[in-house]
C-alpha cells in the first residue's frame, strides 16, 4: 500500500518504517496521524514482522505536528460541552498514534537523526528502544508555543529518564543533545552518522527477530505492566501470563538448536482475530 508519509519494507523478520517527507522535515500532517497507526497495528495484528524500526529521511527525524492539522474550527456552533467533549475525543485519537507503538505485540526501535521535536518526542518515548546519530537533538516544543504537551511525552518521558531531567526539558523547551540523551538513558547508543544509525538499529531489530516471538511479546507486556504497577502486582501479572502462554515448544527448540549447533526456528505469532 502507498502512503503519503511513510515507506514500509519487511525483510528478515524486521519491518522498516521510514518517514519519507524530508523536504517538509517529516512534519506530522493529517495523514501522518492515521497512517502510522494503520501500519503499526497492521504489522502487529498480522504478525508480519517480529520487530519494527521507525526511522526517517533527510536532515531531521521529525519537526513535530503540522499546525494545519487544526486548520478551521470543527463544530464551532455546537453546544460548548459537546464541542469540548469532541475535542477530548480528538486528543485520544492523536494519542493512539504514539500509544500504538507501545501496545504493538513486537518491539519498536526508533532511530533518530537531526531534530526530534514536539510530537516526535511523543513517538520516541512510546518506542521500546531509541538510538540516535551524533547530530540528533530532542525538544519538548509544546511549552515554547504556549501549550501543554498532550500526546504522551509528559506521561512517558519521566519513566525513561530521571524525573528532574524530564521536568526541566518539559518546563524550558531546551534542546537535549544526543550525547546528553545517552548520558540520561533516553537513547541506548549514539552513532556517528545517519547511515550507521539505521544500520545499527536494523541489526538490533534482526537480533530481536531471531528470538521466540511469543517470549518477546510476553517480555514486552510484562515490562510495560511492571513500569506502571508495583512489584507485587507485576509478579502476579507475569505468573498469570506464564500459566497460559508459557509452553515448552520454544524452550525445547532452543535446547535442540544449541545441541545441533544451528539457529533456532520459532513459529510466528498467530494473526490477531479480526472477526468470528
Amino acid at each position: 500500500m502507498a502512503y503519503r508519509c511513510f515507506d514500509v519494507d519487511i525483510a528478515e523478520g524486521v519491518a522498516h518504517v521510514r518517514m519519507n517527507r524530508p523536504d517538509e522535515l517529516n512534519t506530522m500532517v493529517r495523514e501522518f496521524w492515521t497512517e502510522l497507526p494503520e501500519i503499526v497495528d497492521g504489522i502487529s495484528a498480522a504478525a508480519s514482522a517480529r520487530a519494527i524500526v521507525l526511522s526517517s529521511t533527510g536532515k531531521h527525524f521529525c519537526a513535530g505536528m503540522d499546525l494545519g492539522v487544526f486548520a478551521g474550527t470543527p463544530h464551532a456552533d455546537a453546544e460548548p460541552g459537546r464541542r469540548q467533549a469532541h475535542t477530548r475525543s480528538l486528543v485520544k485519537v492523536l494519542q493512539w498514534t504514539a500509544t500504538c507503538l507501545e501496545k504493538a505485540r513486537v518491539p519498536v526501535l526508533a532511530a533518530v537523526q537531526g531534530g526530534c521535536i514536539g510530537g516526535a518526542v511523543d513517538l520516541v518515548t512510546a518506542a521500546d528502544c531509541r538510538y540516535a546519530s551524533r547530530d540528533a537533538f530532542f525538544v519538548v516544543q509544546e511549552i515554547s508555543i504556549g501549550m501543554t504537551a498532550d500526546i504522551g511525552t509528559l506521561q512517558r518521558l519521566g519513566r525513561v529518564v530521571p524525573e528532574g531531567v524530564a521536568r526541566e526539558l518539559a518546563f524550558t523547551g531546551r534542546r537535549m543533545s544526543a550525547e546528553r540523551a545517552y548520558e540520561v538513558g533516553l537513547v541506548q547508543a549514539v552513532y556517528d552518522d545517519h547511515d550507521a544509525l539505521v544500520k545499527g538499529a536494523l541489526e538490533t531489530a534482526r537480533e530481536i527477530a531471531e528470538r521466540s516471538p511469543l517470549a518477546i511479546w510476553g517480555t514486552k507486556v510484562a515490562m510495560n505492566y511492571a513500569r506502571d504497577h508495583g512489584v507485587d502486582d507485576a509478579l502476579e501479572q507475569i505468573a498469570t501470563w506464564q500459566a497460559g502462554m508459557f509452553q515448552p515448544a520454544d524452550l525445547m527448540e532452543s535446547f535442540t538448536a544449541k545441541a545441533e549447533k544451528r539457529a533456532p526456528a520459532y513459529p510466528d505469532l498467530l494473526p490477531e482475530p479480526t472477526q468470528l
